[in-house]
Formats: C-alpha cells, sequence, structure tokens
C-alpha cells in the first residue's frame, strides 16, 4: 500500500490546516489509519488513528478537542483536521495504514505496517 500525505503548510498559530492521506490505487476502508509527527530532534510520535469497521477514533493527549480525524464517504480519503494549532504543533506528519483492527493494540508506530512520507506542519508564533 502507497500512502500519500498531503495539505501541510505554514500557519499561523491559533489556525486551522486539513492533512490528507491517499492510498495509491485503492481504498482505505480496509484499513486502520493513523497519523504520527516528529519534531526536529524529536522520536515520532502518535498523533490520531480511525479504525478499520467501526471507525472509533482515538487521539494523542496533545491533539484531544483540537484534532478530528475521519474519513471521507468513498473511503478513499482519512482526514486530519487540526485546529487551535499552536508552535508545538510543527512537525512533519505522516499517515499510516494497516490492515489489523486497532482494538486491543498499542498506538504507536509498530502497529501500523504501512506509511506515507511526510508533510510539512509549521506553525509561527
Amino acid at each position: 500500500v502507497q500512502l500519500q500525505a498531503s495539505g501541510g503548510g505554514l500557519v499561523q498559530a491559533g489556525g486551522s490546516l486539513r492533512l490528507s492521506c491517499a492510498a495509491s490505487g485503492r481504498t482505505l476502508s480496509t484499513y486502520a489509519v493513523g497519523w504520527f509527527r516528529q519534531a526536529p530532534g524529536k522520536e515520532r510520535e502518535f498523533v490520531a488513528a480511525i479504525s478499520r469497521g467501526s471507525g472509533s477514533t482515538y487521539y494523542a493527549d496533545s491533539a484531544k478537542g483540537r484534532f478530528t480525524i475521519s474519513r471521507d464517504n468513498a473511503e478513499k480519503l482519512v482526514y486530519i483536521q487540526m485546529n487551535s494549532l499552536k508552535p508545538e504543533d510543527t512537525a512533519v506528519y505522516f499517515c499510516a495504514a494497516d490492515s489489523r483492527y486497532l482494538s486491543g493494540r498499542p498506538l504507536r508506530e509498530s502497529s501500523f505496517n504501512y506509511w506515507g512520507q511526510g508533510t510539512q506542519v509549521t506553525v509561527s508564533s
């Protein structure tokens, strides 16, 4: 599965961005999809995920109340809507997918087999 993340950019603090994740040549309906981010000098960290099937969503504490992960109706795209952005949200954001169900599995990199290239999000103060 080849994933493509897009939608990054430069935004002022308090602003919003919506990132998209698409799979080349297929839908994402049978995949759990997660968003991760990596800031300079830091390890990649979990941001949000949406399960296959039930569509249950999961968020890191830093994302709760500000970010929303969702699928489009055709389940070809997974979005992460990021509101009230802060300078500390600045990072390269990656989408990842896995055909396994997320329930009961840790929300970390090892739970996702397929990764896209990142998209840069920069939040200015």
